[in-house]
């Protein structure tokens, strides 16, 4: 206890904390916005595509739905502590290097863009069929269904799911940090555990929580703004 109360009182121990931690939050925040932006980029099409492709819905067609199934099926059972080893080939011809914040996020996307498809697969079939099949005796088109019908329909839903992407992805940066991939995860590796300070896992650990409280309160405010049903 007087070694923590010795350790808090000394300035020098505070003006480290102040290079830092808020070096390793704009890492984690950078990668963190950038990664979910970028799933969702991917995740997006390929979730509408599953859902449209399916039995009795716009375009079906089982060949589609069954192949991009798999193959998002396969990325999502891979752990993302080996996907980001497995992937260090790639990442360097992505980006030139294979460690530190850049090189992480191509994991992160690549491990979070099935995740994304399933999440607005999910959203897109709680929109009622009655809402389809009127827009279709309209005459509306396929795309005309998707951007007006489905993902409208869909956006309470679609907005959780974006906060519960995100979440994910924090805890993936966090995992990231283990391979040099930067960030509060590093910190918490090479500055805690790697020199068993214990205040240096519990500051990164607290910092995760808030981001991670803030994230969930502002999507369930604004997906129940959004719920019209």
């Amino acid at each position: 206890m007087e070694n923590l109360i010795t350790m808090f009182s000394d300035p020098a121990y505070w003006d480290s904390l102040s290079r830092i931690i808020p070096k390793a939050l704009n890492e984690t925040l950078y990668m963190v916005i950038v990664s979910t932006f970028l799933a969702y980029l991917l995740g997006i099409p390929m979730g509408v595509l599953l859902v449209i492709t399916s039995d009795n819905h716009i375009l079906p067609n089982p060949w589609i739905e069954r192949i991009l199934g798999t193959i998002i099926n396969i990325f999502r059972s891979i752990p993302f502590i080996i996907l980001i080893v497995a992937l260090m080939p790639f990442t360097e011809l992505v980006v030139g290097t294979y460690i530190g914040t850049k090189a992480a996020i191509v994991a992160l996307v690549v491990s979070a863009a099935p995740f994304v498809a399933r999440m607005v697969e999910s959203s897109l079939k709680e929109v009622s069929a009655g809402v389809i099949e009127a827009a279709l005796s309209m005459g509306a088109s396929p795309w005309q269904i998707i951007r007006k019908v489905l993902l409208p329909e869909a956006k309470s839903s679609l907005v959780l799911g974006v906060a519960i992407t995100t979440i994910n992805i924090i805890a993936y940066t966090a995992m990231a940090g283990a391979v040099g991939g930067g960030g509060l995860g590093d910190v918490a590796i090479q500055y805690g555990y790697n020199r068993y300070r214990s205040d240096m896992m519990l500051i990164t650990v607290f910092i995760l929580v808030v981001i991670v409280q803030l994230i969930q309160w502002s999507g369930t405010t604004l997906a129940k703004k959004l719920f019209h049903r």
